[in-house]
């Protein structure tokens, strides 16, 4: 009897290693997770952890010193830039490989290998936009030139590098819980990898809700809820600027055939965030207490962990460059060196337009100027993890891919064929822009460096040390006549085709103005004057605020930037409270609701994180666009229209108080604003009451930000941070957007520099650099970027020392 406990203990053992050693649907294979030579305890990094370290690979030509500060950011130096942004790969790769990965799995529509059914659809739009197609267009270009190429191959091969000698147990602990492994890098995940930022940068178009507008409520209305222009406060070339006549013009079809084409439409785009934004702005050393110019930048973007950015050093015989650098690409995106600094912000434009065409024979062709042309089809092949391959075939056009048909309809059944034109689909190599800039000693260099830069298009703010400061507003913008692009145009008529582009010699640009400072904030680049047509989506108040500050500012020093960099001023809510006021009765408050106006009427208009003010503000203005917009928008049918804008909103009461659209069409009776802020008030009055008994009105608290693991894991997540700012702020940070790397850069003979960013340099969240920036950056404290420096001896900021050597892997 004895063999029965036997058998018994045997097959429950067996049943166990099988049961451990197996993925169950999302749990992952508990045995490899537990296990304490390969799980995830091999992911913990103790405190106390030595880096210094030799390695010889394989790969590279000469030796490689890295020099780790108390952050953990590597300064690189290199006798050739080959072995430089081999290290900067390998680096890369060895702190945020993972985040590398799933950004260009999510870029290429390929989430579906790892995660399963539930990002299918995602997949099948990343495909049907013509992301792989657009990146490898790019990557066509970048093989052609020399620099690029060199940097790009380098790069991947040290990425490679480090993939080829991982093991099981130092995964990174994202592989483990997924059950998955990295495959290689290759080139053509860079250029995915910018393509992904020109979708978060340059994807946004209201095309639709323009056209379905137009239809609904006339062209009149259409205009004024979505212009192609707002107000201009501020623009990033001073008002009064002289233009010269354009070079070329584009010429608008007849009108009888552009009235043909407004038709209602049923399509919802995936949009990115429209605060996608920052701001950057130089003052001359004839404002600054040092005499040198101060260069200022902060991205404003979706917040992650790990972080978008890493910090590096990279020295080079003549080249020593220090900024923040992107994960998946070499060099310094935004940075400085021993002559020059820059920094971007996004220029807005909208350089998407969609078409509708017209399909025959299974859409293998489109009728284009009354025949039909063959269309290019894309077999898209979509592994899905735990289910079958799906094959996806995306027909090419003149105008670029069609992202609906009758094989990929929207939720609401509508299978007509729309195309999409998109400036990041032409070919373009973002890359040597920034190579250049890593190289660049003056305004000749900075100007020559951004003059291919195609897409997404941007503001590249400029100072040298020789005293110049400047801006561009820069990229390739499509010739067009007006409203072109503003609607969705017929695809079977080349007459609606772009014109070209803009010259690049007559984008908005300035150089040494006389106010003393240059600035960029996502606004409006130029006055009205401007001879071309644009179509953009600015925003007005934040660049006010920089401008107004800068104006009357003199004697400026660093810390005077960082403290207008971490600005609260609310500028929006400045305009918007007297339009408020004016079509208010406080009288008719009681003492609870009188309490919450009090605040708003005696508010120093700083959003900082304890203002209940400021949230008490943002509830009634949310309110009060909701009870315009609502009953006009949300119209329980399938026609999709989004709300204007909030600065649309406030810049058509300011004009026009009596608007139609402030009436309530579901009620019998005619509503005017009075009523309307009265009764948002009312329930703002009532949500702010809730939150102040539950002692979480202050904006830190009700808002606050939330800087989600890419993963979405909440354990690995910095969650409820109390911050202070928001939209049209300086200090634009929400609940997860927001600045994403702060960086001040004083060009004295010796760079002082600060920066920040919300992070840290590792992506591993078991090491104690995965986050240790983040409170500091809550705060609005800096860091000095330190560039080393090694002809002076040792630095006392040095705590690690790697050699990296040619030959085998260690």
């Amino acid at each position: 009897m004895r063999i029965l406990p036997f058998i018994i203990s045997g097959c429950i053992t067996i049943g166990l290693i099988f049961a451990l050693g197996h993925k169950w649907g999302s749990t992952p294979p508990m045995g490899k997770l537990l296990s304490p030579t390969q799980g995830f305890w091999q992911n913990a990094v103790p405190i106390s952890k030595d880096y210094n370290d030799s390695l010889q690979l394989t790969g590279l030509k000469g030796k490689v010193q890295v020099y780790l500060d108390e952050r953990m950011v590597p300064h690189i130096f290199a006798d050739n830039l080959a072995d430089a942004y081999f290290v900067e790969g390998y680096l890369h790769a060895k702190d945020r490989l993972w985040q590398m990965e799933l950004q260009t799995r999510a870029a290429a529509g390929r989430l579906s290998e790892v995660l399963g059914a539930v990002t299918v659809k995602f997949d099948r739009t990343q495909r049907r936009k013509g992301m792989v197609y657009a990146a490898e267009n790019a990557l066509r270009l970048m093989d052609q030139d020399p620099m690029t190429k060199e940097a790009v191959d380098a790069y991947t091969a040290g990425v490679n590098t480090y993939i080829h000698q991982l093991d099981d147990a130092h995964l990174p602990v994202e592989y483990k819980l997924l059950d998955y492994k990295p495959e290689d890098w290759t080139p053509l995940k860079c250029a995915l990898l910018l393509k992904y930022m020109a979708d978060d940068l340059a994807g946004y178009a209201d095309d639709f809700d323009y056209t379905n507008a137009c239809k609904l409520f006339g062209q009149q209305d259409a205009d004024r809820m979505f212009p192609r222009w707002n107000d201009t406060l501020n623009p990033i070339v001073p008002i009064g600027t002289a233009f010269p006549a354009p070079a070329v013009k584009a010429v608008a079809p007849p009108p009888a055939i552009m009235d043909s084409v407004k038709q209602l439409l049923h399509f919802k785009a995936d949009r990115p965030d429209p605060d996608n934004g920052s701001n950057n702005w130089a003052v001359s050393g004839r404002k600054t207490r040092s005499g040198a110019p101060i260069l200022c930048s902060d991205p404003h973007l979706g917040l992650h962990l790990p972080s978008l950015w890493y910090e590096v050093q990279l020295k080079v015989q003549d080249m020593n460059v220090y900024g923040a650098s992107l994960p998946g690409a070499p060099g310094v995106v935004i940075g400085f060196n021993d002559h020059i600094a820059w920094g971007v912000t996004n220029a807005e434009e909208d350089v998407k337009d969609y078409y509708l065409v017209q399909l025959n024979d299974h859409g293998r062709q489109y009728l284009l100027n009354g025949q039909y042309q063959p269309t290019q089809p894309r077999v898209e092949t979509i592994g899905v993890r735990g289910a079958a391959t799906i094959h996806d075939t995306v027909a090419y056009t003149r105008w670029g891919p069609v992202m609906f048909d009758d094989n990929f309809p929207q939720d609401n059944g509508d299978k007509r064929a729309i195309a999409m034109r998109w400036k990041a689909h032409d070919p373009s190599n973002e890359i040597v822009t920034f190579l250049k800039l890593n190289h660049a000693k003056n305004y000749d260099d900075y100007v020559d460096a951004i003059k291919t830069f195609s897409c997404p298009t941007q503001n590249f703010a400029f100072a040298s040390k020789d005293g110049d400061i400047a801006i561009w507003h820069n990229g390739q913008y499509p010739l067009r006549w007006k409203d072109q692009g503003h609607y969705l145009m017929p695809g079977t008529d080349t007459t609606f085709d772009w014109q070209g582009f803009i010259p690049q010699d007559e984008n908005p640009h300035i150089k040494n103005p006389e106010r003393g400072f240059i600035s960029s904030a996502n606004q409006n680049p130029t006055d009205s004057t401007y001879p071309y047509n644009v179509i953009g989506y600015y925003d007005v108040f934040r660049g006010k605020r920089i401008n107004e500050q800068l104006s009357h500012m003199d004697q400026i020093t660093a810390d005077d930037m960082k403290a207008l960099q971490t600005d609260n001023t609310n500028l929006f809510a400045r305009a918007a409270i007297p339009l408020l006021q004016k079509h208010f009765a406080p009288a008719l408050l009681n003492t609870t609701q009188s309490k919450y106006y009090d605040l708003v009427a005696h508010w120093n208009l700083v959003a900082d994180a304890k203002s209940k003010a400021a949230e008490v503000f943002n509830l009634w203005w949310e309110d009060l666009e909701a009870a315009i917009w609502n009953d006009d928008l949300q119209r329980g049918d399938s026609v999709n229209i989004g709300r204007p804008t909030a600065v649309t909103t406030l810049q058509w009461l300011l004009r026009d108080s009596a608007m139609h659209f402030v009436d309530d069409n579901r009620t019998p009776q005619h509503e005017n604003l009075s009523q309307l802020v009265q009764q948002s008030f009312l329930q703002a009055a009532a949500k702010a009451d809730s939150l102040d008994k539950a002692g979480t009105l202050a904006l830190g608290l009700a808002r606050g930000t939330t800087i989600q693991h890419l993963a979405r894991l909440p354990a690995f997540s910095r969650e409820h941070l109390r911050t202070g700012g928001g939209r049209h702020i300086i200090n634009a940070t929400k609940e997860g957007h927001g600045p994403s790397w702060r960086m001040v850069v004083e060009l004295t003979p010796q760079t002082a520099a600060y920066g920040i960013y919300p992070g840290g340099q590792s992506g591993n969240p078991g090491s104690p650099f995965y986050d240790n920036m983040v409170s500091d950056w809550v705060q609005g404290r800096y860091y000095p970027l330190h560039v080393f420096d090694l002809s002076r001896g040792d630095d006392p900021n040095i705590r690690y020392h790697v050699t990296f050597g040619p030959g085998g892997a260690k």
